[in-house]
């Protein structure tokens, strides 16, 4: 007897890789991150046990959203996004131990691993389109992800530069808050080249500015020009969403009155 499409469909589910294994692999490689700068830098057991727990804090809400998808699908793509999570929480555990004193401001350990963890932003948009495997839920991993690196990334150099310089980081944050309020805001935005490029100079910036051998002034006035570059991004980006709303309204209004 034959089985249906949708028997063939489920099927086909039950044998593709699921992500439980990849997302228990995050967050293994998260823990022993925190672990081994732990050793590297000694701490109290009160430290050491925060920096622990805060490595989790990304890569289990990554997990969870892998582990929620229907269907339940992971991709290649998605796997080297999974490594850059592991590396934010081994990055967000520098950030407690830096905080605690216990990790210097900027140290070439922390260097190494936020340029592998920028690095590999464009590797996971490759793989995808080399095995032409992008799907939608890979690409809000992708985005969420860069949005939680680059608030890492910021808060640590905030360490040093100031704490501004922190506002590289929630841009995007504030952005999705100040969506709850305003309507307008919740609109796709169209693809912009501009966009982008600024998103990625944000990285680039950040992370040089965590070179230990990057004057503190440099980095400070690169951070600087990199959060006027983004400000005003999205300053164009809420300019033309409130247009495209505002264009869409008089449009119902012309139709209502013919």
């Amino acid at each position: 007897m034959s089985r249906g499409p949708s028997a063939a469909a489920s099927a086909a589910e039950g044998r593709a890789p699921t992500g439980r294994l990849d997302a228990v692999v995050t967050l293994a490689g998260a823990v022993g991150g925190a672990s081994l700068l732990i050793a590297l830098f000694p701490s109290g057991a009160l430290v050491s046990g925060m920096s622990v727990a805060a490595s989790l804090v990304v890569p289990v809400i990554a997990g969870w959203s892998v582990l929620r998808r229907r269907p339940r699908m992971i991709t290649s793509a998605d796997r080297v996004t999974l490594v850059r999570v592991a590396l934010i929480g081994v990055l967000t555990a520098a950030l407690v131990l830096t905080i605690a004193g216990a990790l210097p401001l900027r140290t070439w350990t922390v260097l190494v691993v936020a340029t592998l963890a920028t690095a590999l932003d464009a590797v996971d948009g490759w793989v995808a389109r080399r095995a032409d495997r992008g799907t939608a839920a890979g690409a809000r991993l992708d985005s969420e992800t860069d949005a939680a690196a680059l608030l890492v990334l910021s808060a640590l150099l905030a360490l040093t530069v100031g704490w501004w310089v922190l506002l590289i980081g929630m841009m995007r944050y504030l952005f999705v808050l100040g969506s709850v309020i305003r309507r307008p805001w919740r609109q796709t935005l169209p693809y912009s080249g501009f966009r982008r490029v600024v998103a990625a100079v944000q990285a680039t910036v950040v992370v040089v500015g965590l070179g230990p051998v990057v004057p503190v002034s440099l980095a400070a006035m690169f951070a600087g020009s990199a959060l006027a570059a983004l400000l005003c991004s999205f300053g164009r980006d809420i300019l033309l969403l409130e247009q495209t709303h505002r264009s869409a309204g008089s449009g119902r209004d012309h139709e209502s009155e013919s």
